[in-house]
């Protein structure tokens, strides 16, 4: 190595040092492991063992500490105590969302989930309203996905009980759903529009802000306000039209074309895959335990029957189905860390000072496999929600919408699908696995913030 090579490591490991420095001296960060130059402690850290590796960590440095990711420093928080006391406690200075340039180049700085400030805010705010008014947790609501599900079924009797990849009908339901919502009308699913939307939500969910998806969202827009009756809105899309109008003087107004897509284009995502993930892991958890599939057809004979269809208010009599989807939640631990949050200002925490722009994670991992709180957490075992005398057993540790002000906007609706449609189909259809269950493979497949399940067939028997 010659003289000028040494002499360009020497200045720029001294600039590395400084800058972590820098790093360090802006707030009072919490302890870690020290970072390597350029790469951080990326070394350390296993991306399918990540839960693994920061349950090291805390038991090092506790609960609260510093990983650099790169030359970024983040703020990680392990274990139920921690993350709530952070979201919940200090939910304003925690309810930033961390960068995620790729999304935040495409989308603009618009829409709600990887927004910031008043535009978050007011837009939150807006949607939250507009879907209680839609019926949101409401009998309206359970009506569009009532309404859904015998197409869903339809849709599994024409397999004739042969292999089947259920990946397409599982994102076509909740998609039908959310787009009744925000459309108002629901898609045949051989409709190629539809088709073509499904297609790209299988195959990448950054697709969604493709230019096909914001084209396909504009002509919407533009279909509703050439039709739009301000006296008698019909979705979403007209509330926000008719919120625009309103502030049409309002320079600074979010309600502009640019936010309602990126709005809308968020919605479609947020309600369709991660649902569409959950059921695919419930229905591979149910092929790989029958024995609690026959427990909960048993139950789903008894309350329901075969008559008529499920209904919310069954839930309430059905202890162990409801137990059985939230271990299925707990248990495939979809957003191990949670989408990045980022504190609002200079925050003081458990006697470390946290500066403002701080990536924090939070590791719902933690939560969700806490040993104290849910034994044997590596078993999926449905017991986890229930007491004594096999009553249904709520647990604050159930995290897996987040908490805080970032949580999952459509945590109401995703609960009651879950239900709506895992009873609709068990209810109605034998499943039958293609390998024997002790050789069923359950490991998920790590893919950026999310999980998702291997891929598998299985054959739909009517009953």
């Amino acid at each position: 190595m010659d003289l000028l090579m040494v002499l360009v490591l020497i200045l720029t490991c001294l600039l590395l040092f400084s800058y972590w420095k820098r790093s360090c001296k802006r707030g009072k960060l919490p302890p870690g492991p020290t970072p390597l130059p350029i790469i951080g402690n990326i070394h350390q850290i296993d991306a399918k063992k990540r839960h693994q590796a920061f349950t090291n960590f805390s038991k090092i440095y506790g609960p609260v500490f510093t990983l650099y990711f790169g030359m970024k420093p983040t703020v990680v928080l392990h274990g139920y105590e921690a993350i709530k006391e952070a979201l919940i406690g200090h939910g304003e200075e925690f309810s930033g969302r961390g960068s995620v340039p790729i999304l935040q180049m495409v989308l603009k700085g618009f829409g709600i989930s990887f927004t910031n400030g008043d535009i978050w805010k007011k837009t939150r705010h807006f949607s939250l309203l507009t879907l209680r008014k839609l019926g949101m947790g409401e009998k309206s609501i359970e009506n569009h996905i009532q309404e859904e599900a015998p197409f869903l079924v339809e849709e599994l009797k024409k397999t004739n009980g042969s292999p089947y990849d259920p990946s397409f009908i599982l994102t076509s339901a909740p998609c039908n759903v959310i787009c009744s919502i925000i459309f108002q009308n629901r898609f045949e699913y051989k409709d190629q529009v539809f088709v073509s939307l499904i297609e790209k939500l299988n195959a990448n969910s950054k697709i969604l802000s493709s230019r096909w998806v914001q084209s396909y969202l504009s002509a919407k827009i533009k279909e509703h306000e050439d039709s739009l009756d301000a006296t008698n809105p019909r979705d979403f899309i007209d509330y926000f039209l008719i919120k625009g109008r309103q502030e049409n003087n309002n320079q600074q107004s979010i309600y502009t074309h640019e936010n309602l897509t990126a709005t809308l284009s968020n919605m479609i995502h947020g309600g369709t895959e991660n649902l569409k993930t959950t059921m695919r892991f419930a229905l591979l958890l149910l092929l790989k335990h029958p024995h609690v599939t026959a427990k909960v057809q048993e139950e789903i004979d008894l309350v329901v029957g075969r008559q008529r269809s499920p209904c919310l208010q069954d839930r309430k009599q059905m202890p162990y189905t409801d137990a059985v989807i939230h271990e299925i939640q707990r248990f495939i631990d979809i957003t191990p860390n949670n989408l990045p949050h980022e504190v609002t200002c200079d925050v003081k925490f458990r006697n470390f000072l946290i500066p403002k722009g701080m990536t924090i994670l939070t590791s719902l991992s933690s939560v969700l496999y806490d040993s104290n709180e849910f034994p044997n957490p590596e078993t999926f075992d449905p017991g986890h929600f229930l007491d004594a005398k096999g009553n249904f057993k709520k647990s604050d540790y159930f995290m897996p919408f987040s908490a805080g002000k970032r949580v999952c906007l459509g945590e109401g609706l995703a609960r009651m699908e879950l239900f709506l449609f895992l009873t609709t189909i068990l209810q109605n259809f034998k499943l039958k696995s293609l390998v024997p269950p002790n050789e069923i493979n359950d490991a998920p497949v790590y893919n950026g913030f999310t999980v998702f399940p291997p891929f598998f067939q299985l054959c739909f028997i009517p009953v």
